[in-house]
């Protein structure tokens, strides 16, 4: 890891780990080859076994990260992970970029998201995330994952996560505005990290263009799959299962702790998604139209609407 001249901005990239596999070696080697060489790698690892430390750290100096810093993940799952390691007091920098475990990473990731990212007024809390590259395991090009024309706001934000936590990267106001949270249960980092930072109005920057290839696997968490049929599934998850009551319920509830960070305006549009979610019809669908909420795709919107007359929103 080469070290930053004064000029360049320092990037702390956040990987997650647990019992990490045949990919791994390959996710550092793409880290290690950044144009823009991180200034400093942190391993927040959920395994139990100390084997499976001592193997992280072989991997790391193979791949030429000999200064990366290996810490015990909180081993309450992936989502309580990243936000330990982006919490973690000993984690300094301008930037910050979370990291799966067997992801490939173009060569100018960190690159492109720091120049965008410099753009923005250094007191304001932004994201920069986007597409992915979808691979198979061999690594075989399958197309790119969905990509949402729509802008990112709130209130899209409260029904919807538009980017995999693998394609982030914050700014220190956006790490900031996650501490001042702290710890909360959440469905997934990637959804609050883009709840909070449009919550208070920063700036999410959503890039059409993929930096990462990312694995389609049988280990993968999230997948994201792009075909027709997929689209019909998560359509279905609003229609006619509660998983998707059950995310925006644990998501609620945790934003209602911390509404004091979020704006005037964006509170408001949390009371009226909150009054969207019980009563009767009439009034679910009155509280919908007022809240604003949205998907990003018509099919989205068409079962946000459904799931809004069945009362599993």
């Amino acid at each position: 890891m080469s070290s930053a001249c004064l000029e360049t901005p320092s990037v702390a990239v956040l990987m997650c780990t647990y019992h990490p596999g045949i990919y791994f070696s390959e996710q550092l080697i793409s880290i290690a080859e950044q144009s823009l060489s991180p200034s400093s790698v942190w391993v927040s690892d959920d395994s139990i076994s100390t084997d499976v430390t001592a193997r992280i750290s072989e991997e790391l100096e193979g791949a030429g990260l000999t200064g990366a810093k290996i810490v015990a993940g909180p081993r309450k799952g992936f989502a309580a992970n990243f936000l330990s390691i982006l919490c973690h007091p000993e984690v300094e920098g301008d930037y910050f970029a979370f990291s799966d475990q067997d992801d490939i990473w173009m060569p100018d990731k960190l690159q492109v998201a720091v120049d965008q990212l410099s753009r923005v007024p250094a007191e304001l809390p932004a994201v920069y995330c986007g597409r992915s590259l979808l691979v198979t395991d061999g690594n075989q090009e399958l197309g790119s994952s969905p990509l949402f024309g729509r802008q990112p706001s709130f209130a899209n934000a409260l029904v919807q996560s538009i980017a995999g936590g693998n394609t982030m990267v914050l700014n220190n106001s956006a790490r900031e505005l996650l501490r001042r949270a702290g710890e909360c249960e959440i469905v997934s980092h990637d959804w609050w990290v883009y709840l909070l930072v449009s919550g208070v109005e920063g700036i999410v920057i959503y890039d059409a263009k993929p930096t990462i290839r990312y694995r389609q696997h049988d280990g993968n968490l999230v997948g994201g799959h792009t075909s027709l049929m997929a689209h019909l599934n998560r359509v279905r998850l609003l229609l006619f299962h509660d998983r998707f009551k059950s995310w925006n319920e644990i998501n609620v509830a945790s934003l209602q702790k911390v509404k004091h960070l979020l704006t005037a305006r964006n509170r408001q549009v949390l009371e009226d998604f909150v009054s969207t979610r019980s009563g009767g019809v009439l009034r679910r669908l009155r509280h919908l139209r007022k809240s604003g909420v949205y998907r990003q795709t018509l099919m989205g919107n068409f079962g946000l609407l459904i799931a809004t007359l069945t009362g599993k929103i």
